[in-house]
């Protein structure tokens, strides 16, 4: 049920750049609805409950990572990972054939507004679910309970604990909330410095100019997969990250869907085998169970 890759589209090109010959150009279903009828008609709809779910669309357009070894990668034309595969399997469950499907690169920042603003309809994306996020996307899942760690290099010994991060400086990505529940959460002195990307957080743990990356151990696990004699997992899981599958708001009927999907990933074995394939060469403990959902309403 899972596969190795999918077509790849740059997000720094995603708009405005024509289709290649012979491509239909997807919209979302929201962008389709607002072109088919009067803002008053689709204010009307959404008053009555009745506005279109992305289940009723001809294609899909998900939004997935395109920078995270093992969870979302850009690399040749293609995207491969966890998340991809994932995105794929629950595609295909909501009824969508694989030539209706397209994945478009989304980093961490963005997620929300693609989902507002129609770009995507769906994003399956190390997207953690949070009262906030809650407020302005409607979640599917969690698909996967990850646990925040720390990455450090090979030869960083004397980390050992969260604790040990005191005086030192801690990447995260972008848009994310990493680091900011070490300092802020737990009180613990250390310097935050963010970078476009994960990805980046690891050229400054390579570089030195950065004492430790910490965000989920799924994203760690990933960096870790492809090099392991660089870096080393503290393995001191302090929170909980449940990986949602965003949807817009409000869109009860797909999340339904999606939560039927994740249930059945998991019973068949298929989720088992995809996190095996992708982080099965490192010491993380996986979660093979069915998490517990948060519920589409």
């Amino acid at each position: 049920m899972f596969v190795e890759s999918s077509r790849f589209t740059d997000p720094r090109t995603l708009h405005g750049a024509p289709a290649g010959p012979g491509r239909k150009r997807h919209r979302p279903v929201t962008s389709l609805l607002a072109a088919a009828v009067g803002l008053s008609t689709l204010a009307a709809c959404a008053a009555s409950g009745e506005e279109a779910s992305v289940l009723e669309g001809d294609t899909i357009t998900i939004g997935v990572k395109f920078d995270q070894p093992g969870l979302g990668l850009g690399e040749n034309g293609e995207f491969a990972g966890f998340d991809v595969d994932v995105a794929h399997y629950l595609a295909e469950e909501m009824g969508f054939d694989r030539d209706d499907v397209e994945m478009v690169g989304v980093t961490s920042v963005e997620r929300e507004d693609k989902i507002i603003e129609g770009e995507v309809d769906m994003v399956v994306a190390t997207y953690s679910i949070t009262p906030e996020r809650k407020t302005e996307v409607t979640f599917g899942g969690p698909y996967y309970v990850a646990k925040q760690d720390i990455l450090v290099s090979a030869d960083a010994t004397d980390i050992e604990t969260v604790r040990d991060l005191e005086g030192l400086e801690v990447c995260q990505g972008e848009g994310s909330n990493s680091a900011s529940r070490i300092t802020e959460g737990l009180g613990i002195d250390a310097t935050v410095s963010e970078a476009p990307s994960y990805s980046r957080c690891i050229d400054r743990l390579d570089d030195g100019s950065a004492d430790a990356v910490s965000t989920d151990d799924l994203i760690l696990a990933g960096y870790l997969a492809e090099d392991p004699s660089a870096y080393r997992f503290v393995n001191y899981p302090f929170t909980d990250e449940k990986y949602g599958v965003g949807l817009p708001y409000e869109d009860v009927e797909a999340c339904e869907a999606v939560n039927k999907a994740i249930n059945r990933m998991y019973q068949d074995g298929t989720a088992g085998e995809l996190l095996e394939k992708w982080f099965g060469s490192t010491d993380l403990e996986l979660l093979r169970t069915v998490p517990q959902f948060e519920g589409c309403v």
